[in-house]
C-alpha cells in the first residue's frame, strides 16, 4: 500500500463508518460498537503508518480535480499535502478520536441514543482529518462545515435538557458568524493567487522567485481570522466553548479540546505566510490571543464546575497557541497543539469519571464527596497527571511546548532583527507578558482545582455518598493510555524540528526558569490562600481569595460578555425585528389591503345590482340609457 493511498484511507474509514451505522444502528445495535471502534483504530494504524514514512521529509502530494467553477484556472481539487505537519497533526486526531471512542462504549453503554452519537462522532473526525490532510481551500472548508454541523448534534445530544439544546444551538450560531467571513477571506485569497491550493498559495509567497504579491493581505488575513476565532474560540467569538459542556464529556475531549477548537489554529498556522504578509494582522492576532489567553485563565480561576473550569483552560491554551502564530513561530504553536491535544484529552476524560462517581461536575459538591481519591484512584492520578502537565511542570509535556511559545516570544521581542518578517515587535512584547502572566494564572487554576476536588476539610464533609457506579475497564485503560503522552510527549523538542520549519524547540535556562518560577508562584500563592481559609474553617475556595469577592463574581460569568453581546447585539436585532414587523402590517399590509379592498367593493356593488330581479335589470338598463342620452346631449350642446 503506497501512502498516498493510506492516507486517502484515513478519513474513508470512519466516514464509511458513520454511514454504516446510521443505516443498521437500530436494526443490529450489537454491531454499533465495533462500528464504532475497529474503523477508528484502522484510520490511526494508518495516519501513524502514514507519518513513519513521511518521516518529516519532501511533502507528498496528489490530486485530482473534483469539479470545474467558473474560473477554467479555479477548479475545486480533492487534493492531499502530506507534510511533517500534517501527519503529527492527523495522527494526534485519530489517537484522541479512538481513545474517545473506546472510553464512549463505557461511558455511554446506556445511553438509548449511543448509535447516533458514535455516528456522529466518526463523521466528526473523518472531517477534521479532511481538514488536516487536504491541500484545496474549498474541500477544507466542507470538512470544516461538517465539523460544525456534527458539533450542534452532539452538544445537544441531551436535547431533553434546555441547557443542552440552548448551548448547542448558540455553538452553532457563534461559529456560522465567523464562518462567512472566513468563507469570504478564503474566495478573496483564492482570487488573488489564482488557485484553491494551500501549497501553491504558500509555496508563491515563500519562494525565492516570489510567483505574486496579495494585493490586500490585511483584508484577506483579517477575514479568515474571524472564522479562526469563531472555530477556535477567541475573543470575543469564544462564549460559545464554556456553555458547550452541556454535551457529553467525551464529546468534549475530542470536539472542544484536542480537535475542533485547534482546527483554526492549524490553519492559521498551514497559512501563516499570508498573516505575515500584514504587519496589522500579526498585530491584531496578537492582541486576540493575549487578551484570550489572559482573560480566560482569569474567568477558569473563578469557576465552580469542573468542565467549565477546563473548557476556559482550553480557550486559554488556544490563545498560547495563536500567539505563537502572531511571533512567526509554527514550530512552537505545533509543538504547543499537540502536547494539549493529549493532556486536555486526559482531563476531560478523567473529568468525566469524576463527574460520574460524584454525582456532580461542581468542584463544590465534588469537594464535599468522601474519599473521591479511593473511589476514582486511576481519575485521581489522570487528573493530577493531567494537571502538572496544564500547569507547564517540568518534565510533563506542557512544559516545553509552553517554554517553546515563550522563547519565541522573548526572541521576537528583544531581537526584533532575528524575528521573522513582518512580526510587529509590539506585538512580540504582548505575547511575551500574557505567556508569563498566563502560566503564572494557569499554575493558580490548575492548583485550585486540585485542591478543591481532592483536598477539602474534613469537617465539611457529609455523611458518604451511597455506592458510586462501578467505572468500566476500558474507561480506566483510556487514561492510562493517554497519561502517557501528557508526562512524555514534550520530549518531542527533540525530533519535531525536523517535521516542522526546524526552528530549535530545546528549552533554554534562562525561559526555563521564568516559566517554571511563574508558575510555582501561582501554584503557592494559591495553597497559601486556600490553606488560610482551611484553618478559619472557611469553604475552601482560593480563588474567591486571589479575585476579590467583586472581581469573582465578573470572571465566573465571563465578564459578562454574554450579557454585553446581549445589550450590543441582540436587543436591537431584536428591536429592529419587532420595527419591521410594525411596519410591515400597520404601513405596507394596510397599502396592501386597501388595493385589494377598491377591487372588492366595485365587485359588490356590481353584485348587488345581480339579483336575478327583471324590474332592477329593466330599472338599471332604463338609467343607463338616461345617463347616455343626458350625456350625449350635453357634449352636442357644448359642441
Amino acid at each position: 500500500m503506497t501512502t498516498t493511498t493510506a492516507a486517502v484511507l484515513v478519513p474513508l474509514l470512519p466516514f464509511a463508518a458513520a454511514a454504516l451505522i446510521l443505516l443498521t444502528g437500530r436494526a443490529a445495535p450489537g454491531f454499533v460498537r465495533p462500528l464504532a471502534v475497529l474503523p477508528t483504530l484502522a484510520a490511526t494504524a494508518l495516519a501513524v503508518l502514514v507519518a513513519v514514512r513521511q518521516g518529516g521529509d519532501a511533502p507528498l502530494t496528489a490530486a485530482t480535480v473534483l469539479t470545474p467553477t467558473g474560473d477554467p484556472a479555479l477548479p475545486v481539487e480533492l487534493a492531499l499535502h502530506l507534510d511533517g505537519f500534517a501527519v503529527l497533526v492527523a495522527a494526534l486526531v485519530a489517537v484522541v478520536a479512538t481513545a474517545v471512542q473506546l472510553y464512549s462504549t463505557g461511558y455511554l453503554r446506556d445511553d438509548p441514543r449511543y448509535p447516533s452519537y458514535a455516528a456522529l462522532v466518526s463523521l466528526f473526525t473523518a472531517a477534521m482529518l479532511l481538514v488536516v490532510y487536504t491541500d484545496d481551500l474549498i474541500v477544507l472548508l466542507v470538512g470544516w462545515e461538517v465539523m460544525g454541523i456534527c458539533s450542534y448534534f452532539l452538544v445537544g445530544h441531551y436535547w431533553e435538557r434546555p441547557a443542552a439544546r440552548a448551548a448547542s444551538l448558540k455553538a452553532f450560531l457563534v461559529t456560522k458568524l465567523g464562518d462567512v467571513p472566513f468563507l469570504i477571506g478564503i474566495l478573496v485569497l483564492a482570487s488573488e493567487a489564482g488557485t484553491f491550493r494551500i501549497s501553491h498559495i504558500v509555496n508563491g509567497l515563500t519562494s525565492s522567485l516570489a510567483d505574486f504579491e496579495l494585493e490586500r493581505p490585511t483584508l484577506v488575513a483579517l477575514l479568515l481570522l474571524v472564522g479562526v476565532a469563531g472555530k477556535s474560540a477567541q475573543l470575543p467569538l469564544h462564549t460559545w466553548l464554556p456553555g458547550a459542556m452541556a454535551g457529553p464529556t467525551p464529546v468534549s475531549a475530542l470536539i472542544h479540546a484536542a480537535t475542533m477548537v485547534a482546527a483554526g489554529v492549524y490553519v492559521v498556522a498551514r497559512l501563516l505566510p499570508v498573516f505575515t504578509s500584514s504587519t496589522a494582522a500579526l498585530l491584531v492576532l496578537a492582541v486576540v490571543a493575549a487578551l484570550t489567553a489572559v482573560g480566560a485563565a482569569i474567568a477558569a480561576l473563578a469557576q465552580d464546575d469542573l468542565k467549565r473550569v477546563l473548557a476556559y483552560s482550553t480557550i486559554g491554551q488556544l490563545g498560547l497557541m495563536a500567539g505563537a502564530l502572531a511571533v512567526g513561530s509554527r514550530d512552537a504553536a505545533v509543538f504547543h497543539l499537540l502536547t494539549h491535544g493529549a493532556f486536555k484529552a486526559l482531563l476531560f476524560l478523567a473529568a468525566g469519571v469524576l463527574i460520574t462517581v460524584a454525582g456532580t461536575g461542581s468542584l463544590g459538591v465534588m469537594a464535599r464527596t468522601r474519599d473521591i481519591k479511593r473511589r476514582a484512584p486511576d481519575a485521581f492520578w489522570a487528573m493530577t497527571i493531567g494537571l502538572l502537565a496544564l500547569a507547564a511542570i517540568p518534565p510533563f509535556s506542557g512544559f516545553f511546548s509552553k517554554e517553546a511559545i515563550l522563547h519565541a516570544a522573548e526572541t521576537a521581542a528583544l531581537d526584533p532583527a532575528g524575528a521573522p518578517a513582518g512580526v510587529p515587535a509590539a506585538g512580540a512584547w504582548l505575547v511575551l507578558v500574557a505567556t508569563l502572566l498566563t502560566a503564572l494564572l494557569t499554575a493558580a487554576y490548575a492548583t485550585r482545582l486540585w485542591l478543591m476536588a481532592f483536598h477539602d476539610p474534613v469537617s465539611a464533609r457529609p455523611e458518604p455518598l451511597p455506592q458510586p457506579p462501578a467505572v468500566s475497564g476500558v474507561t480506566t485503560l483510556v487514561l492510562w493510555l493517554l497519561a502517557v503522552p501528557a508526562l512524555l510527549m514534550g520530549l518531542g523538542y527533540r525530533w519535531l524540528p525536523s517535521w516542522l520549519d526546524g526552528t530549535s524547540l530545546a528549552p533554554t535556562l534562562g525561559t526555563s526558569a521564568v516559566a517554571t518560577g511563574a508558575a510555582v508562584i501561582g501554584g503557592v500563592a494559591t495553597w497559601a490562600a486556600w490553606r488560610r481559609r482551611y484553618e478559619m474553617d472557611e469553604p475552601p475556595d482560593p480563588g474567591l481569595s486571589l479575585l476579590g469577592s467583586r472581581f469573582h463574581r465578573g470572571a465566573a460569568a465571563g465578564f459578562h460578555l454574554d450579557a454585553a453581546t446581549t445589550a450590543l447585539a441582540a436587543r436591537p436585532t431584536e428591536g429592529a425585528a419587532r420595527l419591521t414587523r410594525f411596519l410591515d402590517r400597520a404601513v405596507v399590509d394596510t397599502y396592501v389591503r386597501g388595493a385589494a379592498a377598491l377591487p372588492g367593493l366595485l365587485g359588490h356593488l356590481v353584485r348587488r345590482a345581480q339579483n336575478g330581479n327583471a324590474q332592477t335589470y329593466l330599472t338599471v338598463l332604463v338609467a343607463a340609457v338616461i345617463v347616455l342620452l343626458v350625456t350625449t346631449a350635453l357634449a352636442s350642446t357644448g359642441g
